[in-house]
């Protein structure tokens, strides 16, 4: 899409897509009407951009691994009175060509040239390719 800018987050603490779904089903990490959110420090400078089609990218175990689409971007007030940026999720994980990313704290700008594409939907189902040999293949260049 034109104008459009995707996020790219680690998800700390997830071993694979269905443990960072797991921790989307829990009710800490939904806004009161149910859809995913991640809340975050920093407000995005560049929201229009985000809210006109793009995604937060998951990086899981040092590879992008899958997206889901940003649905609206919503003030946070915490217990300590600090406003924070709820980043809206639709709740339909969508798995993307593993494409390996250094570690990074925060989120990142992530161009839609720049994104993994999608998985074909049959691929979908496949066995994750294991991280050691998804690293290997890129660094040789097959990935």
């Amino acid at each position: 899409m034109d104008n459009c800018v995707n996020l790219l987050k680690l998800s700390v603490g997830t071993e694979n897509i269905a443990d960072l779904a797991a921790w989307q089903a829990t009710t800490r990490a939904q806004t009161p009407e149910g859809f995913p959110r991640h809340v975050t420090r920093m407000w995005p400078k560049r929201e229009p951009e985000i809210l006109n089609g793009g995604s937060m990218y998951w990086v899981i175990k040092g590879s992008i691994q899958c997206r889901q689409k940003i649905i609206r971007l919503d003030e946070y007030i915490g217990q300590d009175g600090i406003r924070r940026c709820a980043v809206v999720l639709d709740p339909e994980l969508i798995e993307v060509q593993s494409s390996l990313k250094r570690p990074f704290q925060g989120w990142r700008y992530l161009a839609t040239a720049d994104a993994p594409s999608d998985l074909p939907a049959g691929r979908a189902q496949e066995e994750p390719i294991p991280v050691e040999l998804n690293r290997a293949l890129a660094e040789i260049g097959v990935l």
